[in-house]
């Protein structure tokens, strides 16, 4: 990490903090508040990080918000972002030379392929100068980071986490948090649709224990590997290879027969007992809600090994924006060519960051018959981590560019019609809440690929006068405010201060369906009914489509907080708020240059 942070300091990416912060909620809150701002913020380096509760100073600092801005992103990975892509996609069209000068070409490219595999070393890494075994063990020498207070315990979240199957044939590098139990115990959030959850249940079947070795900061590349969508036995390291043209170098774990980068900054080695499972969680997610406690594999530390001279790498979750922002912008742009295989006649997509990436995914096609649009959504339902996408957008070519949010939104709203909604069920993230099961939700499509549809509202009412007529039926709507009202079917979002389903209000709300096309229903709490960007994050967080959206009256949207009056009987998790005296105390010591608008804006505090 060295390097890197020599790096963003040459290039002014960098913002050091001396000030003596917490692990517990100071550090976290700083960064959370940073990476909202405009283009990120600063990368943050920790240099006197302290554990106020056991009266605990750590050597190494901490490091976050790296990848947090586009600059960042590109300095990291040594190239342009469309550079990688251009490469992928040329490989995948790759043709038979048809001249010399084809074949000195091809031979040149296949060439540069010679180091994209990972090298293994002899010997020691430098992640292996220092060596912590049997009683030297403990965790708690780590400065890992408690997020949110209400947090079952300190996570590691950038952890590179490297598995293999049983017969040693596929390995796998995956990111996944780990909870810090005690001294030499971490619970695996291995969600079960992940490659290191299949290895898992291989070792479970042979009645054998699962090693698993963590790395911890080297180069940022490793840490984004581990995120890469790639297919089920392909080695995530051969990305390292493509993007910098030269091989990952490993070296052999100390105790586990896992090889890990040689210039990680810490290694962690263990052994998972497959018939062992303790309580992880809660932890508040990137999902900005917390994920529930349940039960999740735990690994026991055999081994401990770091740098001599080493850096603490992690990253803060919870409400958008966030790190991952820009992780996934990255992504998206990489795999595009991948994608495009599954469906040739893609133009583009977008998965924007406050929908939380899963939950929506706005697709611009080339559309050569009828039905092709929901042709490209099953496609994109049944392929590896886009078959969790909850919500599908699909607009043609003549649409405005996908990150134009307000002339898309326009775009969509003239072509929606309730006969161009496609309503599902299928494959939801573990971290989705809203789905009355787990694993398993509603999916919804738009087909707005086609011409402008004929009818728009009948007859529009202000703002104030289609509240009072809502608020007579019923009167505990507390706001309402029309968006999009030049389009053919404007957006009317109320809140309701809720205590029955919102089904049956919707039904006595047709007397007024000549005022409203699209009725979208929050809750009043934690909701700023003027804050577009929020209440996508939540609408889209706290749907089902299969049970929460309907067609008649008009187009409708229950996207309030779920319970018993709904027939809902899953915990319903609540969202991820800062400590208040955390962030008063920050802002007093100048740490943080926040005002009230923007703590209200991404939903800090509760309101």
């Amino acid at each position: 990490m060295k390097k890197t942070i020599k790096l963003l300091k040459k290039n002014s990416e960098l913002k050091v903090i001396e000030d003596e912060l917490d692990i517990y909620l100071e550090i976290p809150h700083i960064a959370y508040a940073e990476v909202k701002k405009k283009d990120g913020g600063k990368a943050l380096l920790f240099t006197n990080v302290v554990d106020k509760k056991n009266n605990k100073t750590f050597e190494e600092p901490v490091l976050m918000n790296i990848f947090g801005s586009y600059k960042r992103c590109e300095l990291l990975f040594g190239r342009t972002i469309e550079s990688i892509a251009d490469e992928i996609n040329n490989l995948l069209h790759m043709k038979p030379p048809s001249s010399i000068a084809d074949k000195v070409s091809m031979a040149s490219q296949m060439f540069s392929l010679k180091n994209i595999f990972p090298k293994r070393l002899s010997g020691k890494g430098e992640c292996q100068q220092v060596q912590y075994l049997d009683n030297e063990i403990d965790l708690y020498k780590l400065p890992v980071l408690t997020t949110w207070e209400q947090d079952g315990g300190p996570f590691i979240t950038m952890g590179q986490v490297y598995t293999q199957s049983f017969d040693g044939e596929m390995v796998n590098l995956g990111m996944y948090r780990l909870q810090v139990y005690d001294k030499n115990h971490l619970g695996m959030h291995w969600q079960i649709h992940k490659d290191s959850s299949h290895f898992f249940d291989q070792y479970q079947k042979e009645g054998k224990k699962m090693p698993v070795s963590i790395a911890i900061g080297g180069n940022p590349l490793y840490t984004w590997c581990a995120t890469a969508p790639l297919p089920y036995g392909v080695n995530e390291l051969l990305m390292y290879g493509l993007i910098t043209k030269t091989p990952a170098k490993l070296v052999k774990s100390l105790t586990t027969p896992l090889y890990i980068p040689a210039d990680v900054d810490y290694v962690i080695e263990g052994w998972v007992d497959t018939h062992d499972l303790k309580t992880e969680g809660p932890f508040g997610d990137h999902t900005g809600y917390y994920t529930l406690e349940e039960q999740y594999p735990v690994m026991e530390v055999s081994a401990i090994t770091t740098k001599k001279e080493k850096v603490f790498l992690a990253t803060v979750v919870g409400k958008p924006p966030l790190e991952d922002k820009y992780m996934g912008w990255a992504t998206g742009k990489i795999f595009f060519p991948l994608l495009k295989t599954t469906a040739p006649d893609l133009v583009d997509y977008h998965m924007p960051e406050n929908a939380g990436f899963h939950n929506l995914i706005l697709a611009k096609i080339k559309t050569l018959y009828k039905g092709h649009a929901k042709q490209t959504m099953h496609a994109f339902w049944g392929v590896g981590q886009m078959s969790f996408v909850k919500h599908a957008l699909f607009v043609g070519e003549d649409a405005p560019e996908l990150e134009e949010s307000e002339a898309l939104s326009a775009h969509i709203l003239d072509r929606l019609s309730p006969e161009r909604v496609f309503i599902t069920k299928g494959i939801v993230d573990h971290l989705d809440h809203s789905s009355s099961e787990q694993f398993v939700g509603g999916k919804l499509g738009i087909d707005a690929t086609g011409d402008e549809v004929e009818e728009g509202l009948i007859e529009a009412l202000s703002d104030e006068a289609l509240l009072a007529k809502i608020q007579e039926i019923q009167p505990r709507v507390k706001a309402l405010k029309q968006y999009m009202t030049q389009t053919k079917n404007p957006v009317c979002v109320i809140t309701v201060d809720k205590k029955k389903s919102q089904q049956k209000l919707i039904k006595k709300l047709e007397v007024l369906k000549s005022h409203i096309k699209v009725l979208i229903i929050v809750d009043t709490i934690n909701n700023d009914i003027n804050d577009p960007y929020m209440l996508i994050w939540r609408v889209v967080n706290n749907i089902d489509a299969s049970r929460d959206v309907m067609l008649t009256p008009f187009i409708a949207v229950d996207a309030t907080n779920k319970s018993e009056v709904d027939g809902f009987t899953r915990e319903w998790p609540g969202d991820t708020f800062c400590t208040k005296e955390v962030l008063d105390m920050l802002q007093e010591k100048g740490l943080i240059d926040i005002d009230e608008a923007f703590i209200k804006k991404f939903g800090l505090l509760p309101f």
